[in-house]
C-alpha cells in the first residue's frame, strides 16, 4: 500500500493529497469540482471519475461530505468498486452515520476490497501531516495502511475493530462540541464582565500535564468579529453546517439504542450562538 488516491480536496482531503504530494505516494485526484485541483499544486491530472482514481492507486482515501456521497463514489460503473481490485483498500476519512458505513462496508466486502473507518481531527493542519487518525479496523489491515498513514498522519490510534474508528469521532465529536457550549455560556459572563478571554484561556488550559485542559471551549467565541471580513463569516458558516451535521449523526446513533442526547439536541437548536454566529463578538452578550 504504497500510492495514494484521494478522492474529495476539500479541508482535509486537499491537505491529504498535499502531504502524499509531497512525500511521493499521490498517484491520483478526484472532485467533483475541476478547480479543486488547484488546492494540491504539482498532482497528476485529475481522474475522470472514481473508478479512474482507484485504478491508478493502491489506496483510495475517501474525504468527501456525508455518507449519500461516501456511497455514490463507491457504486456504480464509475464508482471506485468497479475497478475491479480485490485487495484494495479504502480509507473512509469522512464523518458519516453507522448505518451509511454499515452500507459502504458492505459494498467493499462483496468485491474483496478492504474499508478502514478512520475519523479524523485536527484539520486546519492537514496539509502540513498534522491529521490525527481515529483508525477502525483488523490489526493487519491497519499494518498494511501504515506506509499511506505515514505519508499524511501525525498520529493514528487504533480504536478498535471495523467501526470503531467512526464511532469513536461521533463521539468525540458530541463531547467537543458540547465543550464548545460551555464555553459560549461561560463566555457570557466573561464579556459582560470584562474578562480578557486569552487570559480565561490560559485559566482553563490549566496544569498541561493533567490532561484536564479545557482550553478549545473557547475556540469560536474567541474568533475575531466577522463584520466586514468575508473570509472569517464564510469559515464560520462552513464550520456551523459541519457542526450540525455530525451532531445529527450523533442523535440518529443514540435513537438506534432507544436513547436521547438532551445537550446535543440543545446544541444543534442554538447552532448560531455555539458556534458564534448569532451575536458581533466585540459586544456583550446574553444567553
Amino acid at each position: 500500500m504504497n500510492t495514494g488516491g484521494v478522492i474529495g480536496l476539500g479541508g482535509i482531503g486537499g491537505g491529504v493529497a498535499q502531504c502524499l504530494q509531497r512525500s511521493g505516494q499521490l498517484s491520483a485526484i478526484y472532485d467533483v469540482r475541476a478547480e479543486a485541483a488547484a488546492n494540491v499544486p504539482g498532482a497528476p491530472p485529475m481522474s475522470a471519475t472514481p473508478r479512474d482514481l482507484a485504478a491508478a492507486s493502491d489506496c483510495v482515501l475517501i474525504a468527501v461530505l456525508n455518507g449519500a456521497q461516501t456511497i455514490a463514489v463507491l457504486d456504480g460503473p464509475d464508482g471506485v468498486l468497479a475497478a475491479g481490485k480485490p485487495g484494495q483498500m479504502v480509507i473512509l476519512l469522512s464523518t458519516i452515520a453507522m448505518a451509511d458505513l454499515e452500507a459502504a462496508q458492505k459494498l467493499c466486502s462483496a468485491v474483496g476490497v478492504i474499508l478502514l473507518d478512520c475519523g479524523v481531527t485536527n484539520g486546519p493542519k492537514s496539509g502540513q501531516n498534522g491529521l490525527i487518525c481515529l483508525a477502525g479496523g483488523s490489526d493487519a489491515d491497519l499494518a498494511a495502511a501504515k506506509p499511506i498513514f505515514d505519508g499524511f498522519a501525525q498520529q493514528v490510534i487504533h480504536m478498535g475493530g471495523p467501526g470503531a474508528g467512526m464511532a469513536a469521532k461521533i463521539a468525540r465529536n458530541t463531547t467537543y462540541f458540547g465543550c464548545m457550549r460551555a464555553g459560549y455560556e461561560g463566555a457570557v459572563i466573561a464579556r459582560n464582565y470584562g474578562v480578557d478571554l486569552d487570559q480565561l484561556t490560559m485559566a482553563l488550559a490549566g496544569d498541561p500535564n493533567s490532561g484536564g485542559g479545557l482550553e478549545g471551549a473557547l475556540s469560536m467565541v474567541k474568533r475575531p468579529d466577522p463584520e466586514g471580513d468575508p473570509a472569517e463569516t464564510k469559515l464560520r458558516e462552513y464550520f456551523q453546517m459541519l457542526m450540525i451535521k455530525d451532531l445529527e449523526v450523533a442523535i440518529a446513533e443514540a435513537a438506534r439504542f432507544g436513547a436521547r442526547l438532551p445537550m446535543v439536541e440543545l446544541i444543534k437548536e442554538n447552532a448560531l450562538s455555539t458556534s458564534g454566529l448569532e451575536y458581533p463578538l466585540g459586544q456583550p452578550i446574553d444567553g
